[in-house]
């Protein structure tokens, strides 16, 4: 492929609005943009989407940095490669950091679309002209501000919302949206924060007619999965949980989940990620694509992952302007009447807004391949 130089910008962008999960409350988000340029000049991007603090996994911002120049740029440039699919294997020697992994392997992708001439969809085996959106909505101070997001939401045309949910903040609220909203495609994500104990508390949510609850249980856990899905009609999808292939493969071994939350950070890219769509159609468990609060290149690329065919469930990847005053990307994406048009030009489909980047930017350092 010719890989010829790699720079990483540093970004600090701050959210349009604060976003609260079980965890706590996200209003500033670090991100290191991923440009990766041949000996033609022709750049490929990605993005990191690791947080400040390790609330979601080991990862952070800082770590992703340390991986990246420390021992995957090296390797990179160490070991030529042909095609993004020898990436996984090259990295495969450095446990786990799948988030620095994704963020150079997806930025590979790109550059590799564009020296094919052909858009990143076309080149992983994506089939769709736009795809379903839904929307994430955190928690809010009030169950009134609550039902006026969602109401919102609706009014934008997004094809399902995603509440966040904790002990003593889950039954009663979803309750209360049930009577505003009973036809609404609804799911509930608990980032983690039950445990078996609250099985009395989970199969009340059998009275909601959910989409699914999202990974109710520990982060790590599959086999306690298995054991609540045995107890409850709702479908679990699994999200922090999935951290690979193998990972899908235990879960469908033990019939932990009905639902796979696919997110390009977690299971270290788009090669993995296109491995596990593949398992789980084969097998017929439903597939959405998950956001990570990400900026514009992020987010390009789970649009061109939400392509492949077995995407079958709205996944989170709302417009831009949902989250950032400006974006890091020109055009930027657009939710029209609940669908995002999957871009047609090469790599990605989008520009980088260098202005913005800029604007945005704290530090960068450029590595010679």
């Amino acid at each position: 492929m010719n890989l010829h130089q790699i720079t990483l910008h540093k970004l600090s962008m701050r959210l349009k609005h604060p976003f609260h999960t079980s965890f706590g409350t996200i209003q500033d988000k670090e991100v290191f943009l991923i440009d990766v340029m041949d000996m033609d000049g022709r750049h490929g991007f990605g993005e990191t989407v690791a947080f400040s603090s390790p609330w979601y996994t080991e990862e952070t911002v800082e770590t992703n940095f340390h991986v990246m120049r420390d021992f995957l740029i090296p390797l990179l440039r160490e070991h030529p490669i042909a095609h993004p699919d020898e990436v996984a294997a090259l990295f495969s020697v450095i446990r786990r950091n799948s988030m620095a992994k994704a963020a150079l392997e997806t930025a590979i992708w790109d550059l590799y679309a564009k020296q094919k001439e052909q858009t990143l969809t076309t080149t992983i085996g994506g089939t769709k002209a736009q795809i379903d959106v839904g929307i994430s909505i955190g928690m809010q101070s009030t169950s009134e501000a609550l039902i006026d997001k969602i109401h919102a939401a609706l009014e934008q045309g997004f094809k399902r919302v995603k509440l966040k949910i904790k002990p003593g903040h889950d039954i009663e609220l979803l309750r209360q949206v049930r009577q505003h909203f009973p036809e609404l495609p609804l799911m509930a994500d608990a980032n983690s924060a039950y445990t078996l104990r609250d099985l009395a508390t989970l199969k009340q949510l059998d009275e909601f007619k959910l989409m699914m609850i999202e990974q109710p249980l520990a982060h790590d856990d599959i086999v306690d999965h298995a054991t609540l899905q045995r107890e409850i009609n709702t479908p679990i999808c699994l999200d922090e949980s999935i951290c690979s292939y193998d990972d899908v493969r235990h879960a469908i071994t033990l019939n932990s989940c009905q639902v796979i939350n696919i997110k390009l950070g977690r299971v270290g890219g788009l090669y993995e990620a296109k491995r596990i769509h593949d398992l789980c159609a084969e097998h017929g468990l439903s597939v959405w694509c998950g956001g990570m609060l990400e900026a514009g290149v992020g987010r390009a690329h789970n649009i061109a992952l939400s392509a492949l065919p077995h995407f079958n469930l709205p996944g989170d990847t709302a417009g831009s302007s949902h989250y950032w005053e400006q974006d890091i990307i020109s055009p930027k994406v657009i939710v029209h009447n609940g669908y995002i048009t999957v871009p047609q030009t090469s790599g990605i489909g989008y520009e980088i807004d260098w202005d913005a980047v800029k604007s945005y930017r704290t530090a960068q350092w450029t590595y010679t391949i």
